[in-house]
């Protein structure tokens, strides 16, 4: 039975580095440990009820556990270092740590961050180069090495959904569960390099045309609080109320998916906050009207793999790693069944890795092997 062990700073590093990668291994019935050098009690409480700063690190222990079991991983092992400390910690102990661990659990396969830490953060950075050193130390008795990779989506959010939301025959309405935690995953997706949507909150005061009609469409929104008019003008100059709009619903899908220009105006009716997805950050001279100099908006697919060595379709774990984000109440208060399926597998449905050791070699011949 093959053993992979994942060596990462925080609770919840093991579903974003490998969430799906360890499922996969575990249903093909192989063993799988994930430690965590700390309790992540320096995080954030997304939902007040799940603790409070004094409950934070047992919190995050339980959830920690309970998203391992969902990705059937067998052992759990948390060391006893305070979060966002780990930079400051001596490298040789942090190393030799790690040493013990792998000594201890003998894997086949090693996962953590790379010298990048995934997005710059220090304690991630520590980490990895404390388990690489200490990988490194074993020489040819070393199990394989392999750094988390996130490269940089192309994929828009902003397109998938406008498509998604215009196979209902009805006007689809999020109720505030749904705006809060849809607001909190698509956000930290874009964080993570899944989705290469620029996405913001902007708040728009009463009377603000926030979409005006016969502009070229470049950013779909999400009302979190408030709402807006839609208006159309008729071809004699009359302007027609079309409808009324609120928290959780969406407007600007219609011309996103089908590639005209805008078919109405929105207007705030009163203070109106919206989650804005764009496909670049907005251009400050851009104007308004039919010649607004909006971002551009083709589409978006592909990736930036910028040396990743290994691709590890998860696609038939995605339900599995869902579960394991929201088991990290604390930090993800979302419901797994909230998302769109087929979104979702194309955001999750793969994982991305460096190989370490043994290294990769250059070929030096079109037709070795």
């Amino acid at each position: 039975m093959r053993r992979l062990l994942g060596v990462f700073a925080h609770p919840d590093d093991e579903v974003f580095c490998a969430g799906g990668t360890f499922a996969r291994h575990t249903a093909a019935g192989g063993d799988a440990v994930v430690v965590s050098a700390t309790r992540g009690e320096a995080g954030q409480i997304r939902d007040a009820a799940a603790a409070t700063r004094r409950t934070i690190a047992e919190a995050r222990e339980r959830e920690l556990r309970a998203a391992c079991a969902e990705l059937g991983v067998g052992r759990v092992r948390l060391l006893d270092y305070v979060d966002g400390t780990l930079a400051d910690v001596d490298a040789e102990q942090l190393t030799g740590e790690v040493s013990g661990l792998i000594s201890e659990f003998a894997p086949d396969a090693v996962i953590t961050f790379g010298a990048d830490g995934g997005y710059g953060h220090p304690d991630h950075q520590a980490i990895g180069v404390a388990t690489t050193e200490a990988v490194a130390r074993l020489g040819g008795a070393a199990p394989r090495l392999f750094h988390s990779h996130f490269p940089r989506s192309r994929l828009l959010l902003l397109d998938r959904l406008a498509h998604w939301l215009r196979e209902f025959d009805f006007r689809f309405q999020g109720q505030g569960d749904f705006v809060r935690a849809f607001s909190l995953f698509t956000r930290e997706s874009t964080t993570m390099g899944f989705a290469g949507d620029h996405i913001e909150v902007g708040w728009f005061p009463a009377g603000t045309a926030i979409v005006e009609q016969g502009e070229q469409p470049s950013s779909l929104y999400l009302i979190l609080s408030g709402e807006v008019d839609v208006l159309q003008e008729q071809p004699d100059g009359v302007v027609e109320h079309l409808r009324a709009m609120r928290q959780g619903q969406f407007f600007g899908e219609v011309a996103l998916a089908q590639g005209s220009a805008r078919t109405a105006t929105v207007v705030a009716k009163d203070s109106v906050t919206c989650l804005v997805f764009s496909p670049g950050s907005p251009t400050l001279f851009g104007g308004r009207g039919a010649g607004a100099g909006l971002p551009a908006f083709a589409g978006g697919n592909g990736l930036d793999l910028s040396g990743a060595t290994t691709v590890i379709d998860v696609s038939d774990h995605v339900d599995r790693k869902l579960a394991a984000i929201a088991a990290h109440r604390t930090q993800y208060p979302i419901e797994p069944g909230m998302f769109p399926p087929a979104i979702a597998r194309e955001m999750l449905g793969r994982e991305y890795f460096i190989r370490v050791h043994p290294p990769v070699e250059p070929e030096t011949d079109l037709f070795a092997g």
